[in-house]
């Protein structure tokens, strides 16, 4: 996200085999809520989301990205945006639920990306995302398989900047004005997971 990524193909992402199933438990029930995708890339998790039923709108910082989701689903909102823009004044709305699917560990501001999120929901909404998941085990056995500089590699462009643990993105969410957060690992072995994937809701005006 601090470099718009180049996009070539419509299809969704590797992660999604394994993010999409604990991405929709998470979000609930979808019909007819407005829902904001930040780092949308080519538009294929939004296009599932508003097959759902879900008012979709998709944002991301490559035009590449974004051209590829709007000739792909024309009838579907989108934008070429940053994370850091104000995005409720920019969208002109509020969101029910918010996704950000592996976008945090690219930005090197994650702060205020938490902020512009927490500003663009409703009091009540809810924002899912998911990152790279980086626990004590986890690095140990990386570690161990002689894999550190491999997977956190400095050699990939526009590649992760931030290495979030369940403490680390609890921190930050907590510090926004978060409540009610959930945790879950998705893809491969528990402890070993590929990402992890976290719910945190805007608190309720009325709370």
């Amino acid at each position: 996200m601090e470099k718009g990524l180049e996009y070539s193909a419509p299809g969704p992402s590797h992660t999604a085999a394994y993010l999409e199933r604990p991405l929709l438990e998470e979000l609930g029930p979808l019909s007819g809520r407005k829902l904001l995708d930040i780092g949308c890339g080519n538009g294929a998790v939004c296009a599932s989301l508003a097959q759902r039923g879900a008012q979709v709108v998709g944002i991301d910082l490559s035009a590449t990205g974004v051209a590829l989701a709007r000739e792909r689903y024309p009838e579907l909102e989108w934008a070429v945006m940053s994370a850091y823009d104000d995005l409720r004044s920019g969208l002109r709305r509020e969101f029910d639920l918010v996704v950000g699917l592996e976008v945090i560990e690219h930005l090197f501001d994650p702060r205020l990306f938490l902020h512009r999120v927490f500003q663009v929901l409703r009091p009540g909404g809810l924002l899912v995302l998911s990152t790279p998941y980086h626990g004590y085990l986890k690095n140990v056995a990386l570690a161990l398989a002689g894999r550190l500089d491999a997977h956190f590699t400095v050699l990939w462009d526009g590649g992760h900047i931030k290495f979030f643990s369940w403490h680390t993105l609890r921190v930050l969410l907590e510090e926004t004005g978060f409540v009610d957060l959930r945790f879950r690992g998705a893809g491969r072995f528990p402890y070993l997971w590929k990402s992890m994937v976290v719910s945190a809701r805007r608190p309720d005006a009325r709370a």
